[in-house]
């Protein structure tokens, strides 16, 4: 319990260094705004060190930059769950049932079931962008965008987002995009399915492909994993009419616009 309080007082203080935050003033009255709503990530780290693996020895990271925090726990889902049943209305199912139950009689959290749905809703209810989370085998991230609103009043006026609405060159799209999935080709892959439907040859062909790579089909696969894509044909997967789209999950991958030089501390 004490490291929790610990990891949250460090990140919601000023005097941190790890993220700057925005004064304002009503009447004589100091406003101070941090770019994560603070019910928000007070909820991801009890929601980390509630569900993670003990079972591995990495502790819970928070990385922050110039206009995102990211969370990551290692963590496995109960068996036959999704990304999209996490995000969605489910039974409580905590990984470590001891440790919630000990969070839980200590007051720290309400209920068993619900943090990441509260960890949305207090981004909303803070008129935050909603976050990003990504879940790969034993890996959870959780990716709290800062706000163009926030950034923009953080940089004396410039438009700094890299999760706002404006348009940018598809390379620069491309390049936020590889950093996050790590792959050129993923990233290119999700921004042609960002302009429409696709099928493998055609993506493959839009590409400047002669043919459907090995590299493709594992990114493609990886892709529908993160639940960043979808099957247009979901019950019939070795369709020769097969296409693929953007997920919900996905779109939100592609809200960006011009990232500001990034400051990463871990």
């Amino acid at each position: 319990m004490k490291f929790i309080h610990t990891a949250y007082i460090h990140l919601d203080s000023p005097l941190s260094g790890l993220a700057a935050y925005k004064v304002s003033y009503e009447g004589l009255q100091r406003i101070e705004t941090f770019p994560v709503p603070q019910a928000a990530l007070r909820e991801a780290l009890l929601n980390a060190l509630v569900h993670r693996d003990y079972a591995v020895g990495a502790p819970v990271q928070i990385r922050v930059y110039d206009d995102h925090l990211k969370i990551w726990n290692p963590a496995v889902l109960p068996e036959g769950w999704t990304l999209a049943k996490l995000l969605g209305e489910h039974a409580s199912s905590p990984f470590n049932p001891a440790i919630a139950n000990a969070f839980f009689r200590a007051g720290e959290i309400e209920a068993w079931g619900r943090g990441v749905e509260r960890i949305f809703e207090a981004c909303r209810l803070a008129g935050a962008p909603e976050p990003l989370l990504r879940y790969e085998p034993n890996d959870m991230w959780l990716e709290f965008p800062f706000s163009a609103a926030y950034l923009k009043a953080l940089g004396g006026g410039r438009a700094a987002s890299a999760y706002g609405t404006e348009q940018v060159a598809p390379e620069r799209l491309e390049s936020r995009l590889e950093s996050r999935l790590e792959s050129n080709l993923a990233a290119k892959v999700m921004v042609l399915l960002g302009k429409a439907e696709a099928g493998k040859a055609n993506l493959a062909k839009l590409l400047g492909h002669k043919s459907v790579s090995g590299e493709l089909h594992k990114q493609i696969k990886r892709l529908l994993t993160l639940e960043l894509i979808e099957m247009t044909l979901p019950d019939k997967p070795n369709s020769r009419l097969q296409k693929y789209r953007l997920t919900a999950i996905g779109r939100g991958y592609l809200a960006l616009t011009e990232p500001i030089s990034e400051r990463s501390h871990e």
